[in-house]
């Protein structure tokens, strides 16, 4: 097939780009929030559940984010989709500096220097040289320690917000899909008030028995 892609997309590409489309990011933050906008469900069960894909983008697990929202929403009942939406809040232009601030409040946390290490590059160098066991103690256990409070303010910060966002844009669709509704009871009640004339054939029936 003409155009068609060499290399088909795995699962974890697909479903990131169902939720994150390949676009600029500007637009792809309004898709995300028109998306949001029209999950049908109720506006704590949209907050939370975008709020748990925020929490879920300051760990870093990196691939993994998606099963970690799907499975706080199903423990806390919130939707799925706006979970997976909320993911987007870590893209490569947040990345950088979710890392660095969870990075740097879990090694206060833990009581480490906060020069314990070479920052990225020294991350990047000791995966590749030494393998995951060596990136966990001196990264990987400072940034799930550190992304968990600021996980939580983030999730605050969106929640609350949203949530009466979301209830404001479902009372005026509501209200909107009301007057629809009254203006077309109105118009078939007028419809139904006009009398059809009655025919001249039954007027000179009637005047020639009479």
């Amino acid at each position: 097939m003409l155009f068609k892609r060499r290399n088909k997309d795995g699962f974890w590409t697909r479903l990131r780009v169902y939720f994150w489309p390949r676009r600029n990011h500007a637009r792809s933050s309004r898709y995300v929030w028109k998306r949001v906008m029209r999950i049908r469900a109720t506006p704590r069960a949209i907050a939370l559940g975008f709020a748990i894909g925020v929490f879920a983008s300051f760990t870093p697990f990196m691939g993994f984010h998606f099963v970690l929202s799907f499975a706080l929403a199903w423990l806390l009942r919130a939707s799925f989709i706006a979970a997976g939406l909320g993911t987007a809040v870590g893209n490569p232009l947040t990345f950088p500096f979710i890392w660095a601030a969870t990075l740097g409040l879990g090694r206060t946390i833990l009581g480490r220097s906060v020069e314990a290490s070479a920052g990225a590059e020294g991350f990047l160098h000791t995966l590749k040289e030494f393998g995951f066991k060596a990136v966990w103690d001196p990264y990987i256990l400072p940034m799930a320690v550190g992304g968990i409070p600021l996980g939580v303010v983030a999730a605050a910060l969106f929640y609350f917000p949203l949530r009466k966002a979301v209830g404001a844009f479902q009372q005026r669709r509501l209200s909107k899909k009301i007057s629809k509704a009254q203006a077309k009871t109105q118009e078939l009640a007028n419809t139904s008030d006009i009398k059809p004339k009655e025919p001249a054939v039954r007027s000179s029936k009637v005047e020639a028995s009479s």
